[in-house]
């Protein structure tokens, strides 16, 4: 049965600052040409997770007048607090010895959820055709294997893929030019890499793992537009990562964790190190007496300039995090986004007012290398790379970096993927994590019940395993099941007999909070993360 189809100029996968951004700005040069955006999250900003602190620049190129159409920025950075942590103690690190990534003055304390919704409706305010709750499941090719645009999920199939009463056929959405802007680990940006050969000349990217809460707490406590960030405790020395306190709106507080998949204990859970963290002296005494609104995590990307693909191939282009632009060493990726965005409709927008289609956009990645945005990624490459050699050594390097060669030093270290540096269980010592106590501290189902996620159970599990015999004699036997721990919303599971014989892996697909980790740090690759049924998964408020 052939699919429905629907004819557009450009078709954008993916409703973040990436794919909003680029809508706009091909709104702004030509108003005639025909926008479509999917995305898979139930309303625009559903799947939207940041720290976050926002750097204005690509905004203020983009919506000039932004504060005069109500943009969502309302609390301005009015301090920078740095912090290296011991177990019980706190060691505050002067401002002035700080490089310039880690400060934020003229930037803004976000939801970068309600900034999504924000420019959602900027973009249909110029004709945008925008769809929530549908899922790009797979890429269309033409016979010269040129992209020709994207086929939604189907609907109300059961586990057997097979057609329930409310089953709905996915459709065919066809454009002259298809962007991909699904964020961090974008799955068709994964198949696009590999039919491309897009990482041929680039290093593996490199992950981390963040883990956030939102809470509200008392008033007394608040510093509006405070921004905190630590290293150091609750993680071991060697092990790359860090915390983020932000002060925003009333009495909110966002606080997370960010832990670098590089990491080698295939005991350590990054969620319950956030929950630790929470038991610092300098935590809790901020957060006893308050209140946790929301949870959510997501995967994030910071192999910065070296292991950025070729953003382009026959018929569209990479955009935001899908390619890999967050500025580590800033903490920040939601400028870089944008500005992708607009400089891909750009090309875009010059290609279509020539007649073209389905080519390859090589002014897009030509805009990139002379752009402010190619400057800040150069600056930062070599962030990531010291940092994964442990916090002394990185934070001395990093700084020489920064302070002696401002960035611009003769070298470029390079990246190693995530799932390589993992180390058998045997030769790692097991973590003892305390028992949540439900006040400061809590579990994963609870967690995940404040990231309001829902799955239809009966529709096929999205996360697929390549071979079903390696979660086993693979990852259990030399791993010692690390999904059990660096999943933050409790889908994998080792079920046993009551004898402890007959081993199994239980995949709880329902929990998902599609931050992508195991299609990451699984050690053999074996786990692939597509799209559910749209609309489904999380839905961040406030987030």
């Amino acid at each position: 049965m052939s699919r429905e189809a629907m004819e557009f100029d450009v078709v954008i996968v993916g409703g973040g600052p990436a794919g909003l951004s680029a809508a706009i700005r091909l709104k702004q040069i030509d108003p005639g040409i025909n926008v479509c955006l999917i995305d898979k999250g139930a309303e625009i900003g559903a799947h939207i997770l940041s720290g976050a602190v926002l750097d204005p620049r690509a905004l203020n190129e983009l919506i000039p007048d932004w504060r005069e159409q109500g943009a969502p920025l309302d609390t301005e950075v009015s301090e920078d607090q740095f912090m290296v942590l011991s177990e019980t103690g706190a060691t505050t690190v002067p401002n002035f010895i700080l490089p310039a990534c880690f400060q934020n003055h003229g930037n803004y304390i976000i939801s970068l959820g309600a900034l999504c919704r924000w420019l959602g409706a900027q973009a249909e305010a110029l004709g945008v055709e925008i769809y929530p709750g549908f899922a790009g499941a797979d890429i269309l090719y033409d016979d010269e294997n040129r992209v020709l645009g994207v086929i939604t999920g189907d609907m109300g199939v059961d586990r057997e893929v097979k057609p329930t009463a409310a089953y709905q056929q996915g459709m065919e959405l066809r454009g002259k030019y298809t962007l991909f802007a699904e964020g961090c680990r974008g799955h068709l940006g994964k198949r696009l890499e590999a039919k491309y050969g897009l990482r041929a000349d680039a290093d593996p990217q490199v992950y981390g793992i963040g883990i956030k809460e939102l809470w509200e707490i008392k008033p007394e406590k608040h510093v509006k537009g405070r921004v905190t960030h630590t290293a150091g405790w609750p993680l071991e020395a060697d092990t790359y990562g860090g915390s983020f306190v932000y002060h925003f709106g009333e009495n909110l507080v966002a606080v997370g964790l960010v832990v670098g998949l590089s990491y080698a204990n295939p005991y350590l859970s990054p969620f319950e190190e956030m929950q630790r963290l929470k038991t610092h002296p300098t935590m809790r005494s901020l957060f006893e007496g308050g209140k946790r609104l929301a949870y959510g995590a997501r995967a994030l990307v910071s192999g910065g300039l070296q292991s950025l693909p070729k953003l382009v191939f026959p018929g569209g282009a990479l955009i935001g995090d899908d390619a890999g632009f967050l500025v580590a060493s800033r903490i920040k990726g939601s400028h870089a986004a944008t500005k992708t965005g607009m400089l891909a409709a750009e090309a875009i927008a010059q290609a279509l007012a020539t007649g073209r289609s389905q080519d390859e956009l090589a002014a897009y990645p030509d805009a990139f290398r002379n752009s402010w945005l190619h400057e800040e990624l150069h600056r930062g490459r070599n962030f990531k790379p010291w940092m994964a050699k442990g916090l002394r050594v990185g934070a001395l390097m990093f700084g020489i970096d920064q302070q002696l060669f401002r960035g611009k030093a003769p070298w470029t270290l390079r990246n190693q993927a995530d799932h390589l540096k993992l180390k058998p269980a045997a030769a790692c010592a097991p973590i003892a994590y305390p028992k949540p106590d439900g006040v400061l501290t809590f579990d994963r189902l609870s967690s995940v019940f404040l990231s309001n996620t829902n799955h239809e159970e009966e529709q096929p599990c999205h996360l697929r395993l390549k071979d079903a015999s390696l979660p086993i004699a693979t990852n259990l036997a030399v791993y010692d099941a690390p999904e059990q721990r660096y999943c933050p919303a409790g889908v994998y599971e080792i079920l046993r007999d009551d004898d402890g014989g007959n081993a199994r892996l239980q995949i709880n697909a329902q929990n998902c909070v599609h931050c992508k980790t195991c299609d990451i740090k699984d050690p053999s690759q074996n786990i692939e993360w597509v799209t559910p049924q749209g609309g489904e998964g999380p839905i961040y408020q406030q987030m």
